[in-house]
């Protein structure tokens, strides 16, 4: 019997880069590895254009999406995309905001209100900091250029927030520096941070707080998982394993790949020091797949979503991908 081909969209991620070069191969399947670097880009054409069988997706989207009983999807324990987030919030200095809990009341831009970057770094304001995001204005809007961020399927919230579109000819960065919004939430740097000296970081100190959050909670925000269109897996539910255990083989040769010390695989001085670092804090898999060692950030990141009128009901996070 031939392999079954599938088309499957994703970053040029290490974690998956051995599934591209063919060095990994998922069992009885043909992949087509669709590379695309802009993940709003995947969103939208796998979830709107009904484009490809399997792709990277937006974790909050797939929760969403599970919550309002839509199921054209089925999803993975594996994590494409996760990024600590206190590095991408950023203030214009002129603004008044010196601490956390001064962005009440504010206007504060984000890509979308609903990205699962901008719901993590709410819940962690909200949280860990006791910032009242009650009366923020935010608006939302590509970073980097006038307009909408893609075009991507949306829902009501369960409750009315204060989210207007960005309808000036500027960017949401460019806004930020304009004064005329006074944060900006992004799931990347802000495009004139280091070049506009206004435009700082509200934590200059990102890395001991994300480690320090890592360390109280275990909390590695996962961005993206891994979903697979439901009528190809209905059609072929032996898929899910077979995907699932060249993933995590594939996840293991970039680990593997970066411990070798004869030399070094990235252009990074010192990174022989930093991924023990990694490893000594993590346990020693800096990129866990599965959900039982990723079960505080799931539920964290479902937590926030209903803290966000996001989703109605609390779920267990094994009820959300196939069993592996």
């Amino acid at each position: 019997m031939p392999n079954l081909p599938l088309a499957f969209a994703c970053g040029s991620y290490d974690r998956t880069n051995a599934l591209r070069t063919g060095e990994v191969a998922p069992d009885g399947i043909d992949l087509k590895y669709v590379p695309i670097e802009a993940s709003r880009d995947i969103f939208d054409r796998f979830v709107g254009k009904g484009e490809f069988d399997c792709a990277e997706l937006s974790a909050s989207e797939f929760i969403r999406d599970y919550d309002a009983g839509d199921k054209t999807f089925v999803a993975l324990p594996f994590f494409p995309s996760r990024a600590f987030r206190h590095a991408f919030i950023f203030i214009n200095r002129n603004s008044g905001v010196k601490s956390p809990k001064d962005l009440a009341g504010k206007r504060v831009g984000v890509g979308l209100w609903t990205q699962t970057a901008a719901v993590y770094i709410r819940g962690h304001l909200e949280n860990d900091f006791g910032v009242d995001l009650s009366n923020v204005k935010w608006i939302q809007g590509a970073i980097e250029k006038p307009g909408a961020h893609g075009n991507p399927v949306t829902r009501p919230l369960l409750k009315h927030v204060d989210i207007a579109d960005n309808a000036s000819p500027y960017s949401i960065a460019d806004l930020l520096a304009r004064g005329e919004i006074d944060a900006l939430i992004a799931a990347r740097t802000a495009p004139n941070h280091g070049s506009n000296p206004d435009i700082v970081r509200l934590f200059p100190n990102y890395r001991d707080i994300e480690r320090d959050l890592y360390a109280r909670t275990k909390i590695h925000p996962v961005m993206h998982l891994l979903a697979i269109r439901r009528s190809v897996y209905e059609r072929n539910p032996w898929v899910a394993a077979s995907l699932y255990k060249a993933f995590v083989a594939a996840k293991n040769h970039a680990v593997d790949h970066m411990r070798v010390t004869i030399t070094q695989s990235t252009m990074f001085p010192w990174h022989l020091h930093a991924f023990e670092e990694v490893e000594q804090l993590m346990g020693g898999d800096p990129w866990p797949c599965g959900v039982e060692p990723n079960r505080s950030t799931l539920e964290a990141l479902i937590m926030y979503m209903r803290q966000q009128h996001m989703i109605s009901k609390p779920m267990k996070a094994e009820d959300l991908f196939l069993p592996v």
